[in-house]
């Protein structure tokens, strides 16, 4: 019986909030679900399936149909538990082999139909700093750390303290990959793995020497390679589990003395790793030597978790992407006010247009804001061609908790912000359709060009109607007879506009 004096507030709490993570990695897809508890995230369940999906890429980067197949059945039954949880609520994001293969579009387009939720594919430094993210919330420790983690198709290695993240890079060492190359006739001896060995230092020598410069007090290692070798090293009796030089020399030979992968049993060996433990094995040691590791520690968190505590800084308004755009506007000397400026016109623009006209969500409002807010990155090169300027600069730069394609659409709306519309020139899309990204260009484009003169004065209020590819902006009567100039520019906009199949009609 309850006591009146002492009222339960758990009965008018509102119930957790679920959000759940989706690493579809090169060898695992990885689904976790947490709750959001106060501060705090609790894991309620985690699911597992082996895929190998970078073994079904083939020399020209395309994914075999049995992989993509592979896939989708795995993206089938993990839609089943994601079933009635909200959009914003999941996170899917794909790493090396989708970033790899040159038909992510076509598994993209056929997973649209199995799972409701859009899929990020994220570039190899983005991987890398949300692994850390992981870790770092995992492994509260404040001393700077070295975090290595070994997927199926590329390495992440992040030295950071705290939740800052010092240094990353993503380098294409993985143990798919690795025993298609080095192990794929199946035998185990000192030439495969010497092989595997210098290839992995190869790759490795174009950071070792800064890495160990900065230096680290901790080495941490996460996901399934790092796992089973530790796993494998306890069974041998290295109850503490951490991974050293000596142990793993002692492991080769051990894996060697086998000759054949097929003979290849091992205690607190899983079944489903056996096939690139000794790829796998091969990597961590190369790193060892080139890094001059003494000693590896086990993690249990990874890019799933580092993708949950994304989005719960997300919701508490500390979007990293933010920081990144921020940051990216000081380096460049952007602007700033004629920035703000454009921005703020592209959005009321943007806000005007009716939903069926532009699919739009609050995602890509958002992009739009930053791409508003970056479109002029290039100046710092140089004033001619600056829309390209400024569209490199967004596609290939690191730009911390922007996915692969939210870079490019970023780059897209720079490009073609201003002079003519080669619309044959817009950088492949995974995600966002092209029905969703010329209204984000149109808004820009009218934007830059009614702030072409950078004037500090307020603009009127200026109405925006659309019918499929044609656009009427309406201004208050007899303000375009006193702004002669801005006619002008928006008489030659029209101009661009014709030549790409759109129309404008500017009226009063």
């Amino acid at each position: 019986m309850l006591n009146d004096n002492h009222p339960t507030q758990a009965f008018d709490a509102p119930p957790p909030r679920h959000i759940a993570a989706l690493d579809l990695g090169s060898n695992s897809f990885h689904l976790v679900i947490a709750r959001v508890i106060g501060q705090q995230l609790q894991i309620i369940g985690r699911y597992k399936q082996r895929l190998q999906l970078a073994s079904g890429l083939d020399s020209q980067h395309n994914l075999s149909q049995a992989a993509i197949e592979r896939g989708l059945a795995c993206l089938a039954m993990f839609a089943e538990r994601l079933h009635g949880f909200a959009p914003e609520n999941v996170r899917i994001a794909a790493t090396y082999t989708l970033r790899q293969a040159r038909n992510a579009d076509i598994f993209i387009g056929r997973a649209e139909a199995i799972i409701p939720y859009p899929i990020e594919i994220i570039a190899g430094t983005e991987e890398a700093r949300l692994i850390y993210l992981g870790v770092a919330h995992t492994e509260p420790e404040h001393d700077k750390r070295l975090v290595i983690d070994i997927g199926g198709g590329s390495t992440e290695l992040v030295i950071g303290s705290g939740f800052e993240t010092d240094i990353v890079a993503s380098k294409h060492i993985g143990c798919v990959s690795y025993h298609q190359t080095f192990f794929s006739d199946g035998k185990l001896n000192h030439a495969n793995f010497a092989a595997a060995q210098l290839a992995a230092r190869q790759k490795l020598e174009t950071i070792a020497n800064q890495y160990k410069q900065l230096g680290w007090q901790k080495v941490l290692g996460t996901s399934g390679t790092i796992k089973a070798i530790r796993a494998v090293l306890i069974a041998q009796g290295h109850h503490d589990g951490v991974i050293t030089q000596p142990r793993l020399q002692q492991l080769i030979t051990t894996i060697i003395s086998y000759k054949h992968q097929q003979q290849l049993v091992l205690a607190g060996l899983s079944p489903e790793r056996q096939p690139v433990f000794a790829a796998g094995v091969a990597i961590v040691s190369a790193i060892f030597s080139a890094l001059d590791i003494t000693a590896i520690h086990f993690s249990n968190a990874a890019l799933r978790e580092g993708l949950l505590y994304d989005m719960e800084q997300r919701f508490r308004h500390c979007d990293i992407r933010s920081q990144t755009a921020t940051a990216m506007a000081q380096q460049y000397n952007i602007d700033m006010l004629q920035a703000q400026r454009v921005k703020n016109t592209a959005l009321a623009l943007y806000a005007q247009l009716p939903q069926p006209a532009t699919d739009k969500d609050a995602n890509l409002t958002t992009l739009l804001a930053w791409g508003a807010l970056l479109h002029e990155v290039g100046l710092s090169i140089s004033y001619p061609g600056f829309h390209r300027h400024s569209a490199y600069i967004l596609r290939y730069s690191a730009m911390p908790g922007f996915s692969v394609d939210q870079q490019t659409l970023l780059a897209a709306l720079a490009r073609f912000q201003r002079k003519r519309l080669k619309l044959d020139e817009m950088p492949p899309l995974t995600i966002y359709k092209r029905k969703q990204v010329y209204p984000l260009i149109r808004a820009l484009r009218l934007a830059v060009t009614l702030n072409g003169q950078r004037s500090t004065a307020p603009q009127p209020t200026i109405g925006v109607s659309v019918n499929n590819e044609h656009w009427q902006l309406v201004f208050p009567a007899n303000w375009l007879a006193t702004n002669t100039l801005l006619a002008a520019d928006l008489a030659t906009e029209q101009q661009y506009w014709h030549k790409a199949g759109w129309k404008l009609t500017i009226g009063e």
